[in-house]
């Protein structure tokens, strides 16, 4: 068999997954993990692997973060890994301006559940070392590695005895590049044949993302990331192909309570598949999804074809041509 073939992995990517308020109420009623996930769970049970940004914390430690103010504090009861696992999510991201909502025991305890229930992360931890500490997961036949980071919420910072997110500015600097650099080279030394970077990054609700995240997003692909993941602007952003590499700016929301803005239209969200193998990314397919209270499910008729045209219409932008494809639009990468 080819080295090609041993290192063959089909994936999932998701934005913001937000499992507490109403999506931990309509758990603690006894709705079953499989329901979240409505039409889309076939296709996140087929992939071999399913990847997301996880905007919470899961604990039952009651005390909000104070130490600076803060407007939303999202929590999510114990039990609700078992929706992550229904879904097939391997891994999480925990670099976000949620994860420490219920301070240090709240995160700490969201590692603790996340490691119970099998599914590993990157992006926080119990020191800077632990935050910044890339995983390294095997999804089908390849071995990923993931490295997570935002520029959201600087006081979550980790340092060297207090728990916290990796933060970092989003900067083409040295002092940014040179730890994920580093971070990059210890995981191709551990065999990893696909390098994801996770990034929580930018403002709420914007469309397209800013020169200063395209320049840096480039550079990560110089530095030999394979994929960039990007989230929290809570809505889709346009892909960019860069050196045969996929740079996904945003990949919205997949699963949550929120407020629907009429315009940008939160509710309306993708599913990227990545295939690829130990060459790296062979293509990326995107497939359009529709979200209602604590439930997602797959678009249809008008509505997927809305999503497909406003996906086409940012990645050119972006000097992306996307094709359609049975599933909605697709980008061949080699």
């Amino acid at each position: 068999m080819s080295e090609a073939a041993v290192g063959r992995a089909d994936l999932i990517l998701l934005g913001d997954v937000m499992l507490g308020r109403g999506v931990d109420a309509e758990w603690r009623a006894g709705k079953p993990a499989d329901a979240f996930w409505g039409s889309v769970l076939p296709a996140l049970r087929a992939a071999d692997g399913v990847f997301a940004n996880l905007e919470c914390a899961i604990t039952a430690h009651p005390a909000r973060w104070s130490r600076t103010p803060k407007v939303f504090h999202f929590r999510a009861s114990p039990g609700t890994t078992e929706i992550l696992r229904a879904a097939n999510i391997r891994w999480v991201s925990l670099a976000n301006n949620h994860s420490l909502d219920f301070e240090a025991e709240g995160l700490l305890d969201t590692i603790e559940h996340l490691d119970q229930a099998g599914i590993a992360h990157a992006g926080a931890g119990r020191d800077r070392a632990a935050a910044m500490a890339p995983s390294l997961v095997t999804v089908g036949g390849g071995r990923i590695g993931l490295i997570a980071l935002t520029d959201n919420e600087p006081p979550f910072a980790a340092a060297d005895r207090r728990p916290g997110t990796w933060y970092a500015p989003i900067a083409v600097c040295e002092a940014v590049l040179a730890p994920i650099a580093e971070r990059i080279a210890a995981l191709r030394r551990a065999g990893a044949t696909l390098v994801i970077v996770s990034l929580h990054w930018g403002p709420n609700m914007v469309e397209e993302p800013p020169p200063h995240h395209r320049a840096f997003a480039q550079a990560l692909i110089g530095l030999g990331a394979d994929l960039i993941h990007g989230h929290s602007a809570h809505v889709v952003q346009g892909v960019e192909l860069w050196r045969g590499r996929p740079i996904l700016y945003d990949s919205g929301d997949v699963l949550d309570d929120y407020a629907v803005d009429p315009v940008l239209r939160n509710d309306h969200g993708m599913l990227f598949r990545l295939a690829a193998d130990a060459a790296g990314p062979i293509a990326l397919t995107m497939q359009p999804l529709r979200l209602s209270f604590a439930r997602v499910d797959l678009a249809e008729g008008e509505t997927a074809r809305t999503i497909c045209a406003r996906m086409a219409r940012l990645s050119a932008s972006l000097g992306t041509a996307l094709r359609p494809c049975p599933e909605g639009l697709e980008l061949t990468l080699r």
